[in-house]
């Protein structure tokens, strides 16, 4: 698929088989990810010059950050970058920036990689 093929995800989820598996599902449906283990690494990813079409981050992150700074912290890098959260558990109220999608855990795939297309590929849901 061409367009899916241009879109470019950054992918922060702190637990090891998730982020593998959900990159690989990316990637077999023709994203470049990048993964990143936490949010630190994900900003200073993007503060050194990685070109993404998109955010994709899990809420609970080891570190100082969360996903919501994260999220807030690369809107302040990239204004209007589009956001997906998901988590299967969370204590701090939601903090859902313009532009954004949440999913709960265990979410689909298939959820996600539609989500991406809309999001960023500027397809209709």
């Amino acid at each position: 698929m061409s367009d899916a093929a241009a879109l470019r995800v950054l992918m922060v989820e702190d637990e090891t088989l998730l982020l593998e598996v959900i990159t690989a599902d990316l990637e077999d449906a023709g994203f470049d990810v990048t993964p990143a283990a936490t949010a630190e690494t994900a900003l200073r990813l993007l503060k050194e010059g990685l070109n993404v079409d998109l955010l994709f981050t899990d809420i609970r992150l080891p570190g100082t950050m969360d996903g919501w700074q994260l999220a807030e912290s690369v809107r302040g890098l990239r204004p209007g970058l589009p956001v997906i959260y998901a988590t299967g558990f969370t204590t701090t109220p939601p903090r859902i920036i313009e532009g954004s999608l949440f999913f709960t855990k265990p979410y689909r795939a298939s959820a996600i990689i539609n989500a991406i297309r809309t999001l960023a590929g500027g397809e209709a849901p």
